[in-house]
């Protein structure tokens, strides 16, 4: 019964194991195929198969062509020769302007009127001509100034309220950006005789006239521009011409301007500075000032002489102006006292170019 038993066992032993071995077998065969087929399809990837591409251009599928015709021209490029001739064209170095100013005033009162009045006309004019030649480092500048006023008041003549002759020439060499050397001539005088007037029956007194004074001044020395608008001349080495043609006018003016009694003429030495400025203040309103100090060498403090003449000009528009002028001076060898005139017109203005 045990031995029956045992061989069961045995058995069964020996079933497992062959089973056993068959999964194992059939295990490792799976394993051995699957590890072929990988290095097939290793060695496939790594073939590199030749293409023949004039094989598949005969499977080349066009795209249908354009039914409507097109017509293509070359284009042909050709140097064509254009006729060209030199420009006339000419380099200016001057620039000149010349402004004309009159002015016109008139007042009219009835004969009852009660607050009382004098019927007047005045008549102003100005006339200014600038030129400049400016040519690196060379320049010259000339300037021609006339001014001549005229009142009538009735029960009156005519009377004069402004005259001037003023013409100035300057020649200067540049020697930095801002600085230069200059020369300069200018000639002062008036137009016409010039009275005081008096209260009748006192009569009235001649106290000027043309070249009665008149005055050549010749100055040399250094001159600051830092712009366009603005110069100060600084004449170290001046002479002034100090003419008065008139031998009897010494009678209302004492001090003969400067000229010894019964002599026309009378030289000085000086040092001189001008200052100018010629600026528009805002589009319609221009500046011309000018001021003169004259230091004569060898004389006093007193006899030291300044000098301011001053034109505002508003632009109503391209023709009608109003225009301020106004005149400061002191000069003792005329008066001892400060002198001044004012005077404001509505007028017409023409400048060009």
């Amino acid at each position: 019964m045990q031995l029956n038993v045992r061989r069961k066992i045995y058995f069964y032993f020996i079933c497992a194991m062959f089973k056993a071995g068959i999964g194992l077998f059939f295990l490792f065969f799976l394993f051995s195929v699957l590890t072929v087929k990988a290095q097939k399809a290793d060695s496939v990837k790594k073939t590199i198969l030749p293409v023949d591409t004039a094989q598949l251009n005969q499977y080349r599928i066009d795209p249908r062509k354009n039914a409507l015709p097109v017509i293509s021209r070359p284009i042909t490029i050709q140097p064509e020769y254009i006729p060209t001739a030199m420009l006339d064209y000419k380099v200016s170095y001057w620039h000149k302007s010349v402004t004309f100013a009159l002015n016109f005033s008139q007042s009219a009162f009835s004969n009852n009127y009660s607050a009382g009045g004098v019927n007047a006309v005045a008549l102003g004019s100005n006339f200014d001509f600038k030129a400049e030649y400016n040519k690196t480092p060379f320049d010259y500048t000339t300037e021609l100034n006339f001014i001549y006023g005229i009142s009538k008041n009735k029960g009156q003549g005519s009377r004069k309220t402004n005259d001037r002759i003023f013409y100035d020439n300057k020649v200067a060499s540049q020697i930095s950006k801002h600085w230069s050397l200059f020369g300069s001539l200018t000639f002062e005088s008036q137009f016409s005789k010039g009275f005081q007037y008096g209260t009748a029956p006192a009569p009235d007194l001649l106290i000027s006239d043309f070249m009665a004074p008149g005055y050549i001044t010749e100055s040399f020395g250094f001159e600051y521009k830092p712009n366009k608008f603005y110069d100060l001349r600084l004449g170290t080495g001046t002479a002034r011409q100090t003419f008065v043609k008139d031998t009897t006018i010494y009678h209302n003016i004492p001090g003969n301007y400067g000229v010894p009694i019964g002599k026309t003429f009378k030289n000085d030495l000086a040092f001189q500075a001008v200052g100018s400025i010629d600026k528009d203040l805002m589009k319609n309103l221009h500046l011309n000032a000018r001021y003169a100090l004259f230091v004569p060498y060898g004389e006093s403090l007193a006899y030291v002489t300044h000098r301011i003449d001053a034109t505002l000009v508003a632009k109503v528009n391209n023709l009608i102006n109003v225009t301020i002028n106004g005149t400061f001076l002191y000069d003792k060898t005329t008066s001892g006292q400060p002198q001044g005139t004012e005077g404001m017109a509505l007028g017409i203005i023409y400048k060009f170019p």
